[in-house]
C-alpha cells in the first residue's frame, strides 16, 4: 500500500467524533467507540489499524461475558462480531450505517481470561451496502465465524419537541 493510500485510510479510520483511544493497560493505543451504550456496557471492545491498513479487534473475557456454563455467552460473541463489522468497514463506511444482515456460526467456546481477537475483511463496498466477513479466535483457535451487511445511512435531524 502506498503512503497516500495509507494516509487516506488512516484519516477515514480516525474521523469519528465518538472515538476514544485507550491510554492505559493491555489495550493502550487501541480505539473504541463511546456512542453505543449497549456495546460500551457489554464490552469494552477495541480495534486498531496496523501499518498495512488491516483492522484488528479484541477484548479480554471477564466474568460479565460468561454464560451459566462458564463459557463466553453466545450473545456476547454476536455483539462483539457486530462491533467488528463496523470496525472492519470503518475505512470505507465514512459515516453512519446500520447492520441489515448478519450470519454466524459458533465453532468453539472460550472461558474467562481468554483474549478474543477478530480479523476480517470488506468483501465488497458499493454505494449503499458494505459486505464484511470475519473470524473470532482465541489463541489462534477459531471460535466464531460471521458475515454481515451494513447499509450506509444519513444522520437524521433530531425530532422537534413540542411544548
Amino acid at each position: 500500500m502506498n503512503e497516500l493510500a495509507k494516509t487516506a485510510l488512516t484519516t477515514a479510520f480516525n474521523r469519528r467524533p465518538d472515538l476514544h483511544v485507550e491510554t492505559e493497560g493491555e489495550f493502550a493505543g487501541w480505539r473504541t467507540w463511546t456512542r453505543d451504550s449497549f456495546e460500551t456496557h457489554t464490552g469494552p471492545f477495541y480495534h486498531r489499524m496496523d501499518e498495512n491498513g488491516r483492522i484488528a479487534c479484541a477484548f479480554r473475557v471477564g466474568p460479565k461475558h460468561l454464560n451459566g456454563s462458564g463459557n463466553v455467552h453466545g450473545g456476547c460473541l454476536m455483539t462483539f462480531a457486530d462491533y467488528c463489522l463496523f470496525a472492519l468497514a470503518s475505512p470505507v463506511l465514512q459515516g453512519p450505517g446500520v447492520t441489515v444482515s448478519f450470519a454466524s456460526e459458533f465453532l468453539d467456546a472460550a472461558r474467562e481470561g481468554a483474549l478474543i481477537e477478530c480479523t476480517g475483511e470488506v468483501t465488497r463496498a458499493g454505494g449503499s451496502l458494505i459486505f464484511v466477513r470475519g473470524m473470532l479466535t482465541s489463541a489462534e483457535r477459531p471460535l466464531f465465524s460471521f458475515s454481515g451487511t451494513i447499509k450506509r445511512t444519513k444522520r437524521k435531524a433530531p425530532a422537534a419537541t413540542t411544548a
